[in-house]
Parts: structure tokens; C-alpha cells; sequence
């Protein structure tokens, strides 16, 4: 584990930067998952809203985002076990089920008046939970979804693209529905939405899947295994620990953003749609240059700049004060952070054997998921004591910390094995 293992070296390879399509498989996941993803980040904003809403509180909104991602926390690096025993397509197709379903709830307790902070706490907890089955299932689904071993990392770039299109509509979208309708009807568009990516999986031919962990060992050894696995090797313990860092310091800012739309820019709902579908399109902006990217040579090099630029953003955005210089500092902000994700998904599955790449993704999106929800109480709790503009400050300070030591360590490495 020391150096990326043998299959790294054929992704990366072929051309064109939608070369993932050919997969017929792919093609379908991509289709659906793109539709229901609009529908996912309007429910997101729409959440956000009514939370702020009906609270006033930024405390608040930081303690519903910690809550809501406690089962992410606690739950994933199991459920990367599961997902390498069990058959991931039909796990696809049960969470989205839930999570249509749970939508649905959400829309049905706004439109009857009936909503309070309690009932999206506890549905927020539910969906926390079908995520963090979810999350480490889709990200190793795409594997065989991919005929053409060559195209994977292209695959993981496009997820990101597919991801940040969605991120540029759903939010703007959402910002006028909430002001027009309300945001009932946001939730009850990704319902619908749902529908998209589940007709996608039901339509594709997917090969038989042979359980790639070990069906008569324990889940706690299976646990043990991948952890050792992942954090066995200085390359990819460094990218994740830095990955974490800087979604633990920086990652959380989003929870802020109803607060600095209304209370610093003087906005409204649809202020909020329009700063995140800003930060959507820097993300897609780096999405699509990473897609362009052939190999995975000099992958930690980007992961060091993009968290230099994504930390240098959060610190012009904290003096901001008008609306459309927000926007543009947004869009570099995104920018930097999606790069510094897809950059660091693509490293740790290009260094992972087949059997093991649920559970390493599992860490992986633990040191996202396990760190913004502890980010989001601190970041609330902060933006109560010293301000909005303050927090993001200081986000973006630790944030260029954590991108030196990540560079140093990293350039050390490598010098050592010259």
C-alpha cells in the first residue's frame, strides 16, 4: 500500500471528457442521478430556509445541520462494510425509495401547517441514516457501472460535474419557488425527482455482483481490515486526514449562508439560491477540469492549490458586503472546494483494490461527513458569539494552514522515496 497499486495505472487513460458515457450503464445513472441531484439541492435550501425561518437563529441552523449528520458520522464505516457484502444495485434502489418517501413526509408537514424544528429534526436523523448507507454504495456502484476500466476516473470526475450542475440549478431554482410558494413545493419536486434516478437503476443490465468482503467474518474484522487498509499507507492517510481538516474548518461556511443572505447582504430566499448556484459554478467550472484530466499524476499538488484557493475565498468572502462581489468570490470558493474533493475521490479509489473500495470509501467520505457536522455546531456556535463575517474569517485562515502542512508533508514524502 505504500504505492498505488497496480490498477492505478490504467485509469486515466483514453480521451474525450465525456468518454464515461459509453458505458450504456453509466449513461443511465448519470441521466437519473442528474435530475434527482436538482431535486436533492432544492430540498437542501429549502431545508435551510424554513429552518431559519421558523427559528431566526443561526444557532439553530447549525445544530440541525450537526444533527442531521450524525448518522453519517456513526454509521458509514459500517455501512462500507455492508455495501461490499451486499448487492449494491438493489441497495441503490431501496434508499432512493426511502428518501422519496421522506420527501414526500416533509412536503405533506409544510403544506398542512403541521411543520415545527422537531419534526425536521427527526426527519432529518432518518435521512442522515438512509445517506450514510447510500453514500459509500453509490460512490463504488459507479465501478460497475463502467465498462472500460480506463474511464473510471473520468466516471468519478463527471459525478462531480453531474453534482455541481445540479448544485448551479437546484439552488436558483429553489430561491424563487421558496419566494413564490413556499418551500413545501421544493420538497415535493425532489419527491418527483426521485423517480428519475430509480427508473435509471431499474432499467440498467447489471452483472451479477460477487460479494467482495467476507461473508463469514465479522463485521468489526471487516471493519478493522479497511481502517488498516486505508491508513496503512502515509499517500492516502495524508489525503484524507487533510481532507477532513479542511471540511471540519472551512466546509461548514454553507450553514451560514441563510444568515449572511438576509443579515449582511439585506437579501431574501432568493439571494440564498443565487450565492449557492455561484458556488455551483466555480464547482462545475473545477469538475470539468478534472474531467479534462488524464492520469493521476499530481493529483496531491491540486488538492494542496485547490484548498489554497478554496481558504483564500472564504477570507474575501467574510469582507464582502454586496451582493454581486459575494457572487464572484462564490464561484472561486466552489471552485476550490469541489476540487479539492473530486481530486481526493479519484486518489483513493485509483489506490484501492476492487475488494476493498467500499470501506476505504467509507473513511473517505467520513472525513466529509464525520467532520462538517461536528463544523456546522462550532461554526453556528461561533457566528452567535463573534459574527458571521468573524467565523468565515477564521475558516479560511485554519483552511490555508491545513494547505501548507498538507504540501509540506506530502513534498517530504516524495523527496524520501527519490
Amino acid at each position: 500500500m505504500a504505492e498505488l497499486n497496480e490498477s492505478s495505472q490504467a485509469i486515466g487513460t483514453g480521451g474525450g471528457v465525456l468518454r464515461a458515457l459509453r458505458s450504456p450503464n453509466y449513461r443511465l445513472y448519470f441521466t437519473g442521478q442528474g435530475v434527482s441531484l436538482i431535486g436533492t439541492w432544492m430540498q437542501n435550501v429549502a431545508l435551510s430556509w424554513l429552518v431559519y425561518r421558523l427559528t431566526k437563529s443561526s444557532f439553530l441552523l447549525g445544530v440541525v445541520g450537526f444533527i442531521s449528520q450524525i448518522p453519517m458520522m456513526l454509521l458509514t464505516p459500517v455501512t462500507g462494510v455492508l455495501a461490499d457484502r451486499w448487492n449494491r444495485f438493489k441497495i441503490m434502489v431501496i434508499v432512493q425509495t426511502v428518501l422519496m418517501i421522506l420527501a414526500l413526509v416533509l412536503a405533506l408537514l409544510v403544506f398542512t401547517h403541521w411543520i415545527s424544528i422537531w419534526h425536521i429534526i427527526v426527519l432529518g436523523l432518518i435521512i442522515g441514516a438512509a445517506n450514510a448507507l447510500d453514500a459509500p454504495t453509490r460512490h463504488s456502484f459507479v465501478v460497475d457501472l463502467v465498462e472500460r476500466r480506463e474511464d473510471l476516473s473520468n466516471a468519478i470526475a463527471l459525478n462531480s460535474v453531474m453534482f455541481n450542475s445540479a448544485r448551479l440549478i437546484g439552488p436558483s431554482i429553489a430561491g424563487l419557488i421558496i419566494a413564490w410558494i413556499g418551500e413545501g413545493s421544493c420538497f415535493l419536486l425532489n419527491a418527483a425527482s426521485f423517480l428519475a434516478v430509480i427508473w435509471a437503476l431499474l432499467d440498467m443490465k447489471i452483472p451479477k455482483q460477487q460479494a467482495a468482503a467476507n461473508p463469514n467474518a465479522s463485521i468489526l474484522t471487516e471493519l478493522k481490515e479497511g481502517f488498516l487498509y486505508t491508513f496503512g499507507a502515509k499517500p492516502i492517510r495524508y489525503m484524507v486526514l487533510h481532507f477532513a481538516f479542511v471540511a471540519l474548518v472551512g466546509m461548514s461556511f454553507t450553514v451560514l449562508l441563510p444568515v449572511l443572505a438576509t443579515e449582511v447582504l439585506h437579501g431574501g430566499p432568493s439571494s440564498l439560491g443565487f450565492l449557492l448556484g455561484a458556488m455551483g459554478i466555480g464547482a462545475l467550472i473545477g469538475s470539468l477540469m478534472m474531467a479534462a484530466r488524464k492520469g493521476i499524476e499530481g493529483l496531491w499538488k491540486i488538492a494542496a492549490v485547490s484548498s489554497t484557493v478554496f481558504g483564500l475565498g472564504l477570507m474575501l468572502l467574510s469582507t464582502s458586503r454586496h451582493l454581486l462581489l459575494s457572487l464572484l468570490i462564490m464561484v472561486l470558493t466552489g471552485m476550490g472546494m469541489i476540487t479539492i474533493m473530486t481530486a481526493s475521490n479519484i486518489f483513493m479509489q485509483a489506490s484501492t483494490e476492487d475488494g476493498k473500495r467500499a470501506r476505504v470509501m467509507s473513511f473517505y467520505l467520513l472525513a466529509f461527513f464525520g467532520t462538517v457536522p461536528s463544523g456546522n455546531l462550532l461554526t453556528g456556535s461561533l457566528a452567535h458569539m463573534i459574527g458571521v463575517q468573524h467565523t468565515i474569517l477564521l475558516g479560511g485562515i485554519l483552511s490555508l494552514i491545513g494547505s501548507f502542512v498538507f504540501y509540506f508533508k506530502f513534498s517530504r514524502l516524495n523527496n524520501s522515496k527519490k
